[in-house]
């Protein structure tokens, strides 16, 4: 019994990159097909095949515009998100040897809410908001980080960890005084959608901004699976195996903090992906991060991609996405916890 259920767990890892990459083709389609504006998928495929080919789709020029230039880049957005978030959760799990850490451990996230209310208070272009969160992300990284070298001790990682927890209650507290500070009719409301995270605006032109620093991040983190492998060890054997653990820290990182801070700089604070999805993904294939890297971004994609798809048409108003992670994330994680229990008893 126990070779079988040895075979089905092999199974199930060997195939877990393809039913995850499925499930985001499936998201995909769904989340063309669905909405307000009812779009086949005949339609869908004409669309993209006329845009590759350069012939004229034979559709409806509202169809095509619904496709091109709403659900498109919106799709292409939440793909792009939801998979720089499991990546960075992954990673940084791997880094801290903590199944609880997130994205926003380090303060990223709080960086980024407080360059984009900057922004809003400032009343500037949508493009220096997204600019000023994307900013604060890295600089309160970066803050951390040399926070945490200048007071490492035995364990720089537990350093790293409280320096990020402090940096970010300081960044919450400067959220909070700029939302005091702001007109309460207009800049107000807008910082707390913000906030709450959303796609709804994305353009085309967005897409750029957001693709670059997600692949760049991504493809870094994917050329240092291996050693993250080793990394995971504690410091003393990484080291003995001839890893710098000192600078693959840094460039881990770096990496990861690049591809959340323009997360949150295109969709606000999306939470709960990062956090839950590498737990998913290990299921599927298991700690080694050559599998686990891929894996997670495909299941991330498609996650957000299913969240965002609910979020334009469970209600006549669209819910944050802040709201529907919540709402999803945490029952999926208390059935992990649960599962976890059980197997370790």
């Amino acid at each position: 019994m126990s070779g079988i259920a040895l075979a089905s767990t092999r199974a199930v890892r060997l195939g877990g990159p393809w039913l995850a990459l499925l499930a985001l083709v499936l998201a995909a389609a769904l989340a063309f097909g669905v909405g307000r504006y009812p779009v086949s998928l005949l339609d869908v495929a004409r669309v993209l095949a006329g845009r590759l080919t350069g012939h004229a789709p034979d559709v409806a020029p509202a169809v095509e515009a619904v496709i091109l230039q709403i659900r498109g880049p919106r799709i292409a957005a939440a793909i792009l998100v939801g998979a720089a978030l499991s990546v960075a959760g992954t990673a940084f799990q791997g880094l801290f040897r903590n199944p609880l850490v997130s994205p926003d451990i380090l303060g990223a996230s709080s960086g980024a809410a407080l360059g984009a209310v900057t922004g809003i208070w400032l009343s500037l272009g949508v493009l220096a908001i997204e600019g000023l969160a994307f900013a604060g992300g890295l600089g309160a990284v970066a803050c951390v980080y040399a926070l945490g070298t200048a007071l490492s001790g035995r364990d720089p990682v537990l350093v790293l960890v409280l320096a990020g927890i402090v940096i970010g209650s300081l960044l919450g507290a400067g959220v909070g005084l700029i939302k005091y500070l702001a007109d309460p009719y207009n800049q107000l409301p807008a910082m707390t959608f913000w906030l709450l995270g959303s796609l709804s605006g994305t353009h085309p032109s967005d897409l750029l901004p957001l693709a670059g620093p997600v692949i760049l991040g991504t493809g870094l983190l994917l050329l240092l699976r291996w050693r993250l492998d080793v990394l995971s060890l504690p410091d003393e054997e990484a080291r003995s195996l001839g890893l710098a653990t000192g600078p693959l820290r840094i460039a881990v990182v770096a990496a990861a903090t690049l591809v959340t801070a323009a997360s949150v700089a295109t969709a606000g604070i999306v939470g709960w992906v990062g956090l839950v999805v590498p737990h998913l993904a290990r299921f599927l294939v298991g700690p080694g991060f050559g599998r686990l890297i891929p894996t997670a971004a495909l299941l991330g994609a498609g996650t957000l991609l299913v969240i965002d798809t609910l979020a334009r048409t469970v209600a006549p108003v669209e819910v944050p996405l802040g709201i529907l992670t919540a709402f999803v994330g945490t029952p999926i994680f208390l059935w992990l916890l649960a599962r976890a229990e059980r197997d370790w008893s």
